[in-house]
């Protein structure tokens, strides 16, 4: 069946939150079961963080909103209400493609007004989930960014960034680039249950080395780290271990927060999947989003000595390729930002 024959271009005012930003149609096909795909014309690419937010970059690039990763613990979850979604199955199987992402951004980092500040990737859904693979946004916006002289990072689960690596490497050697890849579950049954749209995590290793391979420094972010679950002493060895072996330059570990209805849906699952803990999650997150300050306190301190010792507690850095690439690939090392996923 033709990608093309499965759209719909009647408006029937069912999706009225779609309305509010470019809705053109919405697309099925027996490829993505149980998705749908609705495409919007979008007026802006480049989104400006608020100050108060208190992240690393000001300006971000977004192609998609919902994700098929379908990890319990997004937290952009709540993104998906402004178009009249849920937060939940919808923010897994109903994705908002902004199909003309790439000519609106070139036109707005040609603007004389734009200063070329560094733009994050992957802040809010990832931007090689599945959808990538049919509508190769990324090439475009990160074409449209090393042509215009604009720094970026790209943070991800997706393997699919494997495709991108040739034009990601010429990026580098025009501006800073930063690649990292998210990874926060070893074992492959619980990253089944709290992760089930993800590649897997020898996947992720791979994808690791190869960037690596490819002469770029890959950071890799141990996140979100689940009280009870992989905060152990030996789930956060025995995977930073396998980080630094696929090649990682340096390595961030975090703690779970749950902000707005995603806390529902991670609780909700975690009533079905552990029910043991419920009560402990209660305690840990009964007066808001965070864990308790003594809580991330004893996780830095149980994971500081492990990055050091797998040669992961480096700075995360831009990196620009010299104008020929490195001989050998990089050394190895690990993980990255907190916030971001």
């Amino acid at each position: 069946m033709r990608w093309d024959g499965q759209g719909v271009d009647v408006d029937d005012g069912s999706l009225p939150g779609l309305q509010r930003i470019g809705f053109v149609r919405s697309v099925r096909t027996p490829q993505f079961e149980g998705m749908t795909f609705h495409e919007v014309l979008c007026k802006s690419a480049l989104n400006k963080v608020p100050n108060s937010s208190a992240l690393p970059f000001r300006f971000t690039v977004n192609g998609y909103r919902g994700c098929s990763h379908a990890c319990r613990y997004c937290f952009a979850r709540p993104t998906h209400e402004y178009l009249d979604f849920d937060s939940g199955d919808d923010f897994d199987t109903q994705v908002v493609v902004k199909t003309n992402v790439v000519e609106v951004l070139r036109r707005e980092l040609a603007r004389t007004s734009w200063m070329r500040e560094t733009v994050a990737l992957g802040t809010n859904t990832d931007p090689y989930q599945r959808a990538e693979g049919r509508y190769a946004l990324m090439p475009g916006i990160i074409g449209a960014l090393a042509d215009s002289g604009t720094p970026f990072s790209i943070l991800t689960k997706g393997t699919l960034l494997r495709r991108d690596l040739p034009l990601i490497v010429d990026a580098a050697r025009a501006v800073d680039v930063s690649v990292a890849v998210s990874l926060a579950v070893g074992d492959p049954d619980l990253h089944a249950d709290v992760e089930p749209g993800t590649p897997s995590p020898r996947a992720r290793l791979d994808l690791i080395r190869a960037i690596s391979e490819a002469g770029l420094n890959c950071h890799v972010m141990i996140a979100p780290v689940l009280p009870m679950l992989t905060d152990s002493v030996e789930h956060l060895d025995g995977l930073l271990a396998q980080v630094a072996e696929a090649g990682a330059a340096s390595a961030t570990v975090f703690g779970l927060h749950l902000r707005g209805s995603t806390r529902g849906w991670f609780m909700g699952w975690l009533a079905r999947s552990r029910p043991e803990l419920v009560g402990r999650y209660q305690e840990l997150y009964g007066k808001g989003a965070y864990l308790p300050a003594s809580y991330r306190d004893e996780l830095r301190e149980r994971a500081a000595p492990l990055l050091a010792t797998h040669g992961l507690a480096g700075d995360h850095r831009s990196f620009r390729l010299a104008s020929t690439p490195p001989p050998t690939p990089l050394p190895a090392a690990a993980d990255l930002q907190p916030t971001l996923f």
